[in-house]
């Protein structure tokens, strides 16, 4: 299966034009199942950048004056063309990223619902008027905040840069995409659905290049507005640096350590049947993949008993194999990265009930893991594993759980297991997230606020508050 075609066409896109080879320095593209080069993808020099800089303060002067029909209009026809260009671009996504070919068609799915739903956004821009004497008017609009450079990651690639494109065309922006040089070709296929789609030259930019450097060049640069961000904690807070020179607004989505309380008077078999399968999607790279596992005591060894059982029966391999429900990790640091983690829990008391090493000689494959009875200082308990690898402990009572919930300083997603209406009130209050899932994994969709606190981050994509990021608010006095 990992023969299969990579027929990805890797290109900076600037100013309405391609442009790939002509002297830049390049990266390979490794497919992560088998280590092997696919590509390699052209990285932007500061002329490149520059470039970019001006193309998108252009554009935004032609596409902040588009009507709105016109702009949802484009944006729609990008949904239709993702549609009909889904699974070339799965297969590549799978090819880079490795997940299996299932969850990147999910993916392509989820993109299309939000250029389908921003698209209905554009044209819902509402201000309103304020009660005035006679003769007087003042209102209150909604603007575009300007150019924004949008940042996102590897594990998501389309869709995590789908949710940052969609909102801010639709409010009226100009954007210079820069995603993760692992993943540039399903990328590149949305910003061709874009082009293809009649999105007016200058209005998106799509760039790959040194992560600082392009961070760095961008958002110094005045013309820039506006910075989205979804990776990790540490990079997250160099870029509120450097935008704090600039005063320049900022979405920060950042990473989390998912607490997941499970009450003895759940489900449980209903229960690990959710669980299992959300822990290890997309390896266990997902900011708000369940991590840290509170199990109340009279069940806890009934569900590790379940837990490990169905991670046992766990396919893994080729995500190009349809028999395969979890691929491999998605760069080479990873496997080391989770080794590391799991070995220290292991040397400071934790028992392995499933996994715990790694898979083959060939790609970035680590097993799928359970940990049981993990110690607090192991370092795995405070610092997110990013990778297929569950953690779990008893608790006694409610009040304890919560705790362990909020110990840490993130606070992105977190989900809770029971059938006590009461008590699910009380934990969507107590715990602090930007995100409770009840019974529920299902947390992030088109229509819904998606964000963190503490050092998850602040800000909003996803629903009217992702719109909202993208514009400024202006109030007109008339007297």
């Amino acid at each position: 299966m990992s023969n299969a075609a990579y027929d990805a066409d890797l290109a900076l896109f600037v100013d309405g034009a391609w442009a790939a080879g002509e002297g830049r320095d390049t990266r390979a593209v490794v497919n992560p199942a088998t280590g092997g080069a696919l590509a390699e993808v052209p990285l932007a020099s500061a002329a490149d950048l520059d470039a970019a800089l001006a193309a998108a303060d252009k554009g935004f002067a032609v596409w902040r004056k588009t009507d709105a029909t016109k702009r949802a209009a484009i944006l729609h026809k990008t949904a239709q063309l993702l549609r009909d260009r889904a699974e070339a671009i799965a297969t590549i996504m799978t090819r880079e990223q490795g997940k299996p070919l299932v969850e990147s068609r999910a993916e392509v799915a989820g993109s299309v619902q939000l250029f389908d739903w921003y698209a209905e956004e554009a044209l819902r821009a509402y201000g309103r008027v304020l009660v005035r004497p006679e003769g007087q008017r003042s209102i209150v609009i909604q603007q575009p905040v300007g150019v924004v450079a949008a940042f996102s990651p590897w594990n998501f690639p389309l869709y995590l840069m789908a949710k940052k494109l969609a909102p801010a065309l639709a409010a009226g922006c100009s954007v210079i995409a820069k995603p993760p040089e692992e993943t540039p070709g399903c990328t590149s296929a949305l910003i061709r659905c874009l082009d293809d789609a009649g999105l007016p030259k200058g209005v998106a930019q799509l760039v790959f290049g040194v992560p600082d450097t392009v961070s760095r060049h961008l958002i110094a640069s005045p013309i820039v507005r506006k910075v989205s961000f979804t990776g990790s904690v540490p990079v997250g807070k160099h870029l509120m640096r450097l935008a704090a020179d600039g005063v320049k607004r900022t979405t920060m989505e950042l990473g989390g350590h998912a607490p997941v309380l499970i009450f003895a008077d759940c489900d449980l078999e209903k229960t690990l049947d959710m669980v299992v399968p959300q822990k290890f999607r997309n390896a266990g790279q997902v900011c708000v993949s369940p991590t840290r596992f509170h199990v109340e005591e009279s069940i806890y060894e009934d569900f590790l008993a379940g837990f490990a059982a169905r991670t046992a029966q766990l396919p893994v391999g080729d995500g190009l194999d349809p028999a395969n429900r979890m691929g491999p990790l998605a760069n080479v640091r990873r496997p080391e990265a989770i080794e590391r983690l799991v070995d220290d829990a292991k040397a400071k008391g934790a028992r392995t009930l499933a996994g715990g090493e790694r898979l083959g000689n060939e790609g970035f494959f680590f097993r799928p893991t359970l940990l049981a009875d993990v110690p607090l200082e192991a370092e795995i308990m405070s610092t997110e594993p990013f990778g297929p690898v569950a953690v779990s402990r008893p608790f006694k009572t409610m009040d304890e759980a919560i705790a362990e919930a909020n110990r840490l300083p993130y606070g992105l997603a977190a989900f809770a297991f029971t059938e006590n209406v009461r008590r699910a009130n009380i934990l969507g209050d107590a715990i602090e997230a930007g995100m409770v899932g009840i019974n529920s994994f299902a947390i992030s969709s088109a229509d819904a606020p998606f964000g963190g606190v503490k050092h998850s981050g602040f800000g909003s994509e996803g629903g009217t508050e992702g719109y909202a990021s993208y514009c400024v608010t202006k109030a007109v006095h008339q007297a």
